[in-house]
């Protein structure tokens, strides 16, 4: 990694020298096949670039990170490779005014899921490629400017193996055994795009008619690998993308600009999915290969709809630098939910946003690493790291606010006027609150302030004073911050008062929106109200804060939180006291006695299935460690319970027999997984799947009863890259010492797994019951990971600091060890440091939450 990090200073200076006027991209894929001959394999790679230098004579430089390059030329000049190129750039020096460089190099097939990225289908032996770049990782296939801000146009040729069919950003055609691409409008190098390969590909059409009698037409792809087909609901997908498109069109006033609109669910892909304009990226895990609930399908559509906002926000106008990465992020995942609502069968995505994503930026915005949402991104490392809870989830939460605060009119009107005025362009900040300030009325700066540029969650508290009669005198709000981030923000909430009906039922019966700005905040609106049973002081979900209770509230939830009828109020009421539980002030036993008593009645799956989420990370990380193996039977128990009760055949039945699974360890719950693999125990209405077969097949390999044997036959059942991966994470869960030091070496001695297989690995190798066994780790960790993040590459480095961190030695020793390491490595590079204050605070976390709950008695 070091030599590859672009810093921000050096992107500004040459974004100041240089412009560039287009880009002609050679690849010759043909190497992707065939025997590799032991040989790393390398595919050639040749770029002209044509741009412009506005201090002719200047020194400047290209990006390419490639095993070898073979010639260069500028201006018609050769250059010696030897002499330009350090590995990771190519020096150009005496510039023009006018310029023309040509690179051929070779470059590397990746198998980390950056760059150009080769993937073998053990289930047929077929070969795929995709790319994917974001933030720096298109100079792994051609020779480029790698920075968003030096736009340009990209003509693509691509040779590839007879059979074989070529995607890019543009619509291609194939002639004389090259496929051959239409030039792309301006856009970055990180979104630049090419998959190749015998993908599966379906094909559709979006029309639109707009008021002046212009017709839009747009060409709609969708492809996978062909062992994935039977399974591809394409129609779903063509059906989402549509309305996502007239939902669009209807509000942003700004035709779809990229031509064609093709999406592709790859293989071993690192991310959810990456906004290419024209040739959107996916994960292939969201072709569903078993029964899914309804969130499965809503995350799809989501994730359909985010990348696709982004074809606006961040293709057609992207930002200057990575600190403005919400730019394109934080609108991308707000207009995702708002999409979601307003165009498909999704209308509660708004109760998924408020449990689910909040919860992510509530985590993030917590850690030591918590940045203001336009953040310092120093250089590429940095960016690397930034695509976070906080870019994404909490700055859509802040927009949503937003929309609130200047008028959903307002908010949209803003959008189009950006559009218009920095289309195929770059932005900052201000470039934004410009339109809005136009738009809403209002001081922009003022607020972005207080929610862009500084980090950290405000707690909101109610308070309530009554008179004689027992009516409300008083309600205040009080807002809290923490000590390191003291930063009162103004909110704009709703208070939604609630008491039991005469049928027992938990309904609102007043609300009162106001704007809470500093430590106490009177809402005069509800004096004279009623006592309430529970009072909510960020009803609807307006603002973004952590919500708490007074204690009247709280007693309420704890005995009769299922009988709270609105589901976003419930989800709400449900992330307020996974919050506590993590701020150590619930007892984590009370929170999974919770679970236990109310997540029965939970109606909406996608809560149900993130309370079982956290119910699963409340006994890993935050009961007492003496009651974890009492805690652990009673979930167990009450999963069982829970399981046999739901309707036969519902996606509630599916969500319990998961998490049953997941938390099952005594001999008899292991029994009946057994037996509901080998058909002896059935459930009414539970069909075991493939993709159930390995749920169930997780805990037996964690507790010995699956060898390697049995789980040889199960691959040998579903012999597909799906398969292959449940087979190599339940392996490294099994219960040996042998197995532990297997599974270490792989991932961190070796670099022969994939990107896919590491992760696998590193899931299976950490298991909650297997402290012990995993206690020797913790000292080699530490010793190991400076090497591994110098070694490998930054998503690699990523995946084994995060996920290979020993938290389950949850003791003060490892938070010392920790410490220790943080202090005898000041230089090490900050993103290596970041990840591990991360997992540090987590662990000290989990620490405080386990004295809490030991200390409840």
């Amino acid at each position: 990694m070091p030599g590859e990090n672009l810093s921000r200073d050096e992107a500004r200076e040459r974004a100041a020298l240089l412009s560039v006027d287009g880009y002609d991209v050679f690849l010759d894929l043909r190497s992707a096949v065939g025997d590799g001959n032991g040989e790393p394999r390398t595919f050639r790679s040749v770029t002209t670039v044509r741009f412009r230098c506005n201090e002719p004579g200047a020194t400047s430089f290209a990006d390419l990170i490639a095993p070898g390059v073979t010639a260069v030329s500028l201006n018609g000049k050769d250059l010696d490779p030897s002499e330009v190129f350090d590995g990771s750039r190519v020096l150009l020096e005496d510039l023009a005014a006018d310029n023309e460089l040509v690179v051929d190099a070779q470059c590397a097939y990746s198998r980390t899921g950056e760059g150009l990225h080769r993937f073998v289908d053990p289930e047929d032996g077929e070969v795929y490629l995709y790319t994917q770049y974001e933030p720096a990782d298109s100079r792994r296939v051609f020779a480029n400017f790698e920075q968003p801000d030096l736009k340009a146009p990209f003509r693509f040729e691509v040779r590839a193996p007879e059979g074989w069919t070529v995607w890019s950003n543009g619509t291609g055609e194939r002639q004389d055994g090259v496929w051959r691409f239409a030039e792309t409008k301006p856009i970055s190098t990180y979104i630049t795009c090419v998959v190749a390969g015998p993908y599966h590909y379906v094909t559709d059409s979006y029309e639109r008619v707009f008021e002046d009698g212009t017709r839009l037409e747009i060409p709609l792809g969708a492809m996978c690998r062909k062992g994935l087909a039977r399974h591809f609901d394409a129609d779903d997908v063509f059906l989402v993308t549509k309305q996502g498109l007239d939902f669009f069109h209807d509000h942003f006033d700004y035709p779809y600009p990229f031509g064609k609109y093709d999406q592709a669910f790859v293989p071993e892909y690192n991310l959810g999915a990456m906004e290419n304009p024209g040739l959107v990226t996916f994960r292939e895990e969201y072709i569903f290969r078993g029964k899914v609930t309804q969130a499965s399908y809503e995350a799809r559509a989501n994730v359909i709809l985010h990348e696709m906002a982004h074809m606006w926000f961040g293709d057609l106008v992207t930002m200057e630098w990575w600190d403005d990465l919400w730019l394109k992020e934080s609108f991308a995942d707000f207009m995702g939910a708002f999409s979601l609502v307003g165009a498909t069968r999704f209308t509660d995505g708004w109760i998924t946003f408020a449990n689910r994503r909040k919860a992510w930026a509530y985590r993030a915005d917590q850690l030591p690493s918590t940045h203001p949402i336009t953040a310092d991104i120093r250089d590429l490392q940095d960016a690397k790291l930034n695509f976070d809870g906080i870019t994404y989830a909490k700055g859509a939460s802040v927009l949503k606010q937003l929309v609130a605060y200047v008028g959903r009119d307002a908010f949209l009107e803003g959008a189009r006027r950006y559009f218009k005025r920095h289309a195929y362009g770059n932005t900052r900040l201000g470039d934004l609150l410009a339109v809005l300030e136009e738009t809403g009325g209002r001081d922009m700066g003022a607020w972005a302030r207080s929610w862009l540029q500084t980090a950290g969650v405000n707690a909101l508290t109610p308070q309530v004073l009554l008179d004689a009669e027992g009516r409300i005198a008083e309600l205040a709000v009080v807002q809290e911050a923490a000590e390191d981030y003291p930063e009162l923000r103004p909110h704009r909430v709703a208070v939604g008062l609630y008491q039991r009906s005469e049928v027992g039922a938990l309904e609102r019966y007043a609300r009162a929106e106001a704007d809470v700005d500093g430590a106490r905040t009177v809402v005069a609106e509800l004096a004279g109200q009623d006592a309430p049973e529970l009072v909510l002081v960020n009803d609807d979900d307006l603002t973004y804060c952590k919500i708490r209770f007074d204690d009247t509230s709280l007693a309420t939830l704890r005995a009769q939180l299922g009988a709270l009828t609105d589901p976003l109020a419930r989800a709400l009421c449900w992330s307020a006291l996974w919050n506590l539980t993590r701020d150590a002030l619930l007892p984590a036993r009370d929170f999974i006695d919770l679970v236990l008593r109310f997540a029965g009645r939970e109606t909406d799956i996608g809560v149900l299935q993130m309370l079982h989420a956290w119910a699963r990370s409340a006994l890993a990380h935050y009961v007492a460690p003496e009651r974890r193996r009492t805690a652990g039977r009673v979930l167990a128990e009450g999963a069982l319970t829970e399981l046999r009760q739901a309707a036969p055949g519902s996606e509630h039945q599916l969500a319990w027999a998961r998490f049953f699974a997941a938390v099952a360890a005594a001999p008899a719950d292991l029994d009946l997984l057994s037996g509901l693999l080998d058909g002896t125990e059935e459930i009414t209405g539970l069909e075991v799947d493939q993709e159930l077969r390995w749920a169930f097949l997780e805990p037996l390999a964690t507790h010995g009863i699956a060898d390697e044997r049995a789980l040889g036959a199960e691959l040998a059942r579903d012999d597909t890259a799906s398969g292959k991966r449940h087979q190599v994470r339940c392996l490294a869960a099994r219960p040996s010492a042998e197995v532990k030091a297997r599974a270490w070496a792989q991932v961190v001695e070796s670099d022969a797994l994939s990107n896919a297989l590491v992760e696998a690995t590193i899931a299976g190798f950490a298991r909650p019951s297997q402290r012990e066994l995993l206690a020797p780790y913790a000292e080699r960790y530490f010793a190991a990971i400076e090497r591994v993040w110098s070694e490998r590459s930054i998503q690699i480095g990523m995946d084994v600091v995060r996920g290979l961190f020993p938290s389950l030695q949850d003791s003060p020793g490892t938070l010392a060890a920790a410490d220790a390491w943080l202090a005898a490595h000041e230089q090490a590079a900050p993103a290596l440091r970041r990840l591990v204050l991360e997992e540090r605070d987590d662990l000290a976390r989990a620490l405080r939450g386990q004295a809490c709950d030991a200390a409840a008695g």
